[in-house]
């Protein structure tokens, strides 16, 4: 860490970075933005900023829908991160005039059928259990709040604190913030941890971290779909809307510009194939809640690879045997929202050398083992290459 020693001061000439971060995807690129507005050198190496998961994941923060059972530590994370939001998107807005998609008409969770619906209420049991704000709604005061939705959905629940934001707007943003801060684009592949020279170096490589670190970060893939409302209208809802339909766990993302986001299959594979079987499903299970869908164009059909860990949590920290080396992964579907905590949480850690409890139970040691900068990566599902 950084602990006792002043910042790099300015030069032309190019000195020895502070902190290299590899991965310019919105976790690195928030770090880099942390670290250089605090006075440190800071490269970051990617060749493709914003082309890995962030360019597929549809921006829901949702730590309420997502609290489940057995993840408590992880909740707690993802509540303190979603806290962080209005501020991190007003901070981002004003410091670029960027327009990050923030929104916050918050959640409807929908059950289409009765099983769909008994299913769901055991998960909202559970999250009420924690506090969490959920409160069950009955099918009229659904459609009260959103009359395009199904008229046979059961019955349904709100869950106003969960938001989002447009990942595809939200990359940019956070480029033109590390960049006007000081930050250094270096627009290359990083293969190995010894192409980088720096004080700290921050893995923020998605699925390619497992590669440079050994860490156990494996590819969850996720099809998803995008389509636009006719003649450019805005679409016909404006909560996000996550709903069980005859079985299938589906979302749908309104944006202000027409497109919907409908989402997401869960994959233990690492290709990006798109398979007609996974655009039947999103397709009917979306139609099924929100009938005027039929009616909308399809125009994009896409998948990318979540960085997911056994215990479906990030890690975060330093690698237990390289302290020089921190991680910043393993975020699988919790990326978008856990990007301010992440980002304050590392650049705290770089500035102080101390870690923030928050981080103990996403120590990099926590699964046995040790990382020690990983085998010789392939290209093959890396995101970072």
């Amino acid at each position: 860490m950084l602990t006792g020693r002043s910042p790099s001061p300015p030069s032309s000439d190019r000195v020895r970075p502070d902190v290299a971060v590899v991965g310019a995807g919105p976790i690195g690129l928030a770090i880099a933005w942390r670290c250089a507005a605090r006075g440190l050198r800071v490269e970051v190496h990617d060749p493709a900023p914003g082309s890995g998961a962030s360019a597929v994941a549809a921006g829901m923060l949702s730590p309420v829908a997502e609290a489940y059972f057995g993840e408590r530590q992880l909740t707690g994370l993802l509540l303190a991160s979603a806290a962080r939001w209005p501020a991190f998107a007003a901070e981002l807005t004003e410091t670029t005039g960027y327009q990050i998609g923030y929104r916050t008409e918050g959640t409807l969770l929908i059950g289409l059928t009765g099983d769909d619906l008994a299913e769901a209420r055991r998960l909202w049991a559970y999250q009420q259990g924690l506090g969490l704000p959920v409160t069950p709604l009955r099918p009229s005061e659904l459609r009260d709040r959103e009359p395009a939705l199904a008229p046979r959905v059961r019955g349904g629940a709100l869950a106003p604190t969960d938001h989002q934001v447009d990942p595809r707007l939200l990359v940019p943003a956070l480029r033109a913030a590390a960049q006007r801060a000081g930050a250094v684009l270096v627009p290359r592949p990083v293969r190995h941890l010894s192409d980088v020279d720096a004080e700290v170096t921050v893995v923020a490589a998605g699925c390619g971290a497992a590669a440079l670190t050994g860490l156990p970060v494996r590819p969850v893939k996720g099809q998803i779909l995008r389509l636009r409302a006719p003649d450019g209208v805005a679409p016909g809802f404006r909560h996000v809307i996550r709903g069980y339909a005859d079985g299938e766990h589906v979302y749908l993302v309104p944006r202000a510009d027409g497109e919907v986001v409908l989402g997401a299959t869960v994959e233990e594979r690492s290709d990006t194939t798109v398979t007609a079987g996974a655009v039947q499903r999103l397709l009917r299970a979306g139609v099924d809640l929100l009938p005027e869908l039929a009616e909308y164009d399809l125009v994009e059909a896409i998948a990318g690879l979540r960085p997911g860990t056994p215990d479906n949590a990030p890690i975060l920290g330093p690698l237990p045997d390289r302290p020089d080396v921190l991680a910043a992964t393993g975020h699988h579907r919790h990326g978008i929202v856990l990007t301010p905590i992440t980002a304050e949480l590392i650049a705290d850690l770089v500035l102080g050398g101390v870690p923030d409890p928050l981080l103990t139970p996403f120590r990099a040691d926590r699964f046995g083992g040790a990382a020690s900068g990983g085998p010789e990566p392939t290209t093959e599902g890396n995101l970072w290459s």
